[in-house]
């Protein structure tokens, strides 16, 4: 015979709690829990709601659990911010791949990105498509100073770098530091790290050709660093060779 749901419940008669179990044995409560659910076949449904009707809950009680129907992972309200499980900040209805800002979402700062701030939401926005099909980076045999970062949020000063170093029209750099899209127009060639992102999500991010796309992030006099997106690799050639360029902004 199947066995059928049994609701135990223990009221104590000073009023001031009562332990429920819920399981198919009969058996009582844990001493320390006020809610003990057992099942190997079943599991607990928290609210489900999106990141809007989760932000619209009036003065939330901290432990507070809601499972993100838009974020995709389960929640809960520390005192100050929505977590995730995990305890870091939880997403906030946003993923790579949404558009956002301009432009499409193409990665979002982890706790171990430089520039990371807990209880932030921070990231890079990509364009929706390539700005051009092939510039040169620019300035060969010109050192520019400034333009050697390389990491996670470098890519803007590179970019500012590039353009007050090099007067060339038409390089990569300075197709992004011009351009104006949906509204703005913070948009910068990305470092090699923050192209390897770019890299990592270009199937959610989409528009990518299977060719290499330059960074900002220079070698030295004669070269500056590129990705393959082919195969991944990153590579230091000519700054004089013609390749594609995709422009990021931060947000």
């Amino acid at each position: 015979m199947k066995p059928t749901l049994l609701v135990f419940l223990m009221f104590f008669t000073s009023g001031l709690y009562a332990q429920v179990a819920i399981n198919t044995d009969g058996s009582d409560p844990d001493n320390s829990a006020m809610l003990d659910v057992s099942s190997t076949s079943r599991g607990f449904l928290p609210p489900r709601m999106t990141h809007l009707e989760r932000d619209a809950i009036a003065d939330p009680a901290q432990g507070l659990v809601i499972y993100c129907t838009d974020c995709g992972e389960l929640q809960v309200f520390s005192g100050n911010v929505w977590t995730n499980m995990a305890g870091n900040m939880a997403n906030q209805g946003l993923a790579i791949g949404n558009n956002y800002q301009g432009g499409i979402i193409a990665y979002i700062l982890q706790p171990v990105d430089p520039g990371y701030i807990a209880g932030e939401f921070h990231g890079l926005i990509a364009t929706p498509g390539n700005q051009t099909a092939g510039s040169p980076w620019g300035c060969y045999g010109t050192s520019i100073t400034g333009a050697d970062g390389t990491a996670l949020g470098t890519g803007i000063q590179n970019t500012l770098d590039i353009l007050a170093g090099c007067a060339e029209a038409g390089i990569a750099a300075r197709i992004c530091g011009d351009l104006v899209l949906n509204g703005f127009s913070d948009w910068y060639l990305p470092s090699i790290d923050e192209l390897n992102k770019l890299y990592q999500n270009r199937a959610v991010i989409g528009g990518f050709v299977n060719t290499a796309y330059w960074s900002s992030s220079e070698t030295d006099p004669n070269n500056a660093w590129l990705l393959n997106f082919v195969t991944g690799a990153q590579l230091s050639i000519g700054k004089f060779n013609n390749n594609y360029v995709r422009a990021v902004r931060a947000f």
